[in-house]
């Protein structure tokens, strides 16, 4: 019975963590790094075929992104999460799956006219086909038995439509532990969801930490902020370009902007056109707007019992084709142009951005978090110019961020999250943070709630009986070099033959004791398929 700490490890995406337990080997979450890498995450110590299921915390790619390249490699079991949380996976996956696609194809034409190689992705639209054939949904509050001594239970995260903490209840040999992800915690007091459920009992707490060393400012009216920053930039004749996370806080700034508009609040400018310029933005949107009351606030549900729209109001317009986002940045009527990526690290948003940074009656408003390393951290920390699309931009418009709207939790919220436990858990493991940050939160747990808290390595491993370290992990930073982009892309490639390999050997193994004439069939089968790749 033991836990090992892959992805997010004194690191703020990436998320993955596994454990092996009642002769089951289950992975929780399975996310992408996004933004500087600062350690080498350990690799997967088994092969994906052998991992028996996924738990998956929420639809964001910091915590599902990796799931279709784990299923190419051979995992076939199943993908536990939220019903909220299947269906936002199916678009978020799918639209990473093509970003993927399509920038490899970009580097290859680039690549070849140098001379270079072909760039492969991740994974492909096919992979992604087939990992959504694993999801099961499943609803908050409610006991899920998955095997013999494994049994799971989801509470609201508060953090994204259907995020949730998890459960995970073991009991190998007479001992039980209830192991207890935190997910990704969210915000209080935010528009359309819940606040993020209390839990009472644990004893192992895996707990985020992406503000665990900052408190939100007070809190000012997010409707009243959102309405000065528009009245002054129309006033000036500009745009208010906001890159947003498509899945999330673009529904919560459209459920404001309708409020706005009910109200009319910007003054002068009837009739200002709301811009959703991604296509992920709109199939998103069409998600939460579809049957989703079971994840919905009081406040919420209210306005729909009244047969009011919350996410739809004249003057929104959803761009989806590239003919429509390519037109916006060519008239001239002041306006809104809410885009994606949230941390302008891709998507349509750069494009906005080479045309809005130099023209110093706009604004660029940012309403989440800008890991390090990504354009929106640079902007935000006042860059002078910025490279896009091989040219340099002057950065000339106003750079503003929007207060108290993170989703994330902050310190005093985290610590009220596990100081809802009715008693002391024996170990809190502190991740998703940055470097420095899980190691402060793991002392002011330690400090004010007097709970035992460590912030683990990528490869940290631990018994959960006995809570003996088996590995520290690997401490060691390093920033991959960018040259290196390439070689990783195909080496990548060549794990995944690696692991196709593996499992051929376990079907192999399957087939002992099999019919003569079927066995000499699969033989035949495997030595033409040797003959047309030995090289």
């Amino acid at each position: 019975m033991r836990i090992m700490f892959i992805g997010a490890a004194h690191e703020v995406t990436g998320s993955c963590t596994l454990v092996e337990a009642a002769g089951r080997k289950i992975l929780i979450d399975c996310g992408m790094e996004q933004g500087v890498d600062l350690y080498e995450n350990t690799p997967l110590p088994l092969e994906p075929s052998e991992i028996d299921c996924v738990l998956l915390t929420h639809a964001h790619i910091d915590h599902s992104g990796k799931l279709p390249l784990l299923s190419a490699r051979g995992f076939n079991g199943r993908i536990y999460a939220t019903e909220a949380t299947v269906k936002l996976c199916e678009i978020m996956l799918m639209d990473s799956a093509h970003i993927q696609e399509q920038e490899a194809k970009w580097r290859t034409r680039k690549s070849l006219r140098g001379g270079g190689g072909e760039y492969i992705p991740l994974y492909t639209t096919l992979d992604t086909e087939e990992a959504l054939k694993k999801f099961r949904g499943c609803s908050y509050d409610r006991e899920y038995p998955l095997y013999d001594g494994v049994s799971i239970r989801f509470l609201d995260a508060g953090h994204l439509l259907g995020s949730s903490s998890i459960e995970l209840s073991v009991t190998e040999n007479g001992v039980t532990r209830v192991i207890l992800f935190s997910g990704d915690l969210g915000n209080t007091d935010r528009p359309l969801i819940r606040d993020p459920q209390k839990p009472e009992n644990a004893d192992i707490v895996i707990v985020e930490s992406t503000y665990g060393t900052r408190t939100h400012p007070e809190r000012k009216d997010y409707k009243a902020q959102l309405t000065d920053i528009c009245q002054r930039t129309f006033d000036r004749g500009g745009n208010v370009v906001i890159p947003s996370f498509a899945v999330g806080r673009t529904q919560e700034l459209l459920f404001l902007f309708r409020e706005i508009k009910e109200e009319g609040l910007v003054k002068g400018h009837d009739g200002f056109p709301v811009w959703v310029d991604s296509p992920l933005s709109v199939a998103a949107t069409n998600i939460y707007d579809g049957g989703m009351e079971e994840y919905y606030d009081d406040e919420t549900l209210r306005l729909i019992a009244q047969g009011i729209d919350v996410l739809k109001f004249s003057d929104l317009r959803l761009s989806v084709s590239t003919e429509d986002s390519m037109a916006i940045n060519f008239n001239e009527e002041p306006k809104v142009i809410i885009s994606s990526s949230g941390m302008c690290e891709a998507g349509r948003i750069r494009h906005h951005l080479k045309h809005n940074l130099w023209k110093p009656e706009n604004t660029i408003l940012f309403v989440g978090y800008q890991s390090e390393g990504t354009l929106g951290r640079k902007l935000l920390n006042g860059a002078d110019e910025v490279k896009l699309f091989g040219e340099m931009i002057h950065v000339n418009a106003r750079i503003e961020q929007m207060d108290g709207i993170s989703g994330h939790a902050d310190r005093t919220m985290l610590l009220g999250w596990l100081g809802s436990l009715k008693r002391p858990p024996m170990q809190v493991f502190v991740n998703h943070g940055a470097d420095e940050v899980t190691d402060l939160f793991a002392a002011s747990i330690k400090e004010t709630l007097g709970f035992n808290a460590l912030a683990p390595y990528s490869g940290g491993t631990y018994d959960l009986k006995t809570l003996e370290c088996i590995a520290e992990g690997n401490k060691e930073r390093f920033i991959r070099p960018a040259a290196q982009g390439q070689k990783k892309k195909t080496s990548l490639v060549f794990e995944r033959l690696i692991s196709a390999g593996k499992r051929l050997m376990v079907v192999i193994e399957h087939n002992r004791g099999g019919a003569n004439k079927d066995l000499a069939k699969f033989a035949d089968q495997i030595d033409a398929l040797a003959r047309k790749w030995d090289r």
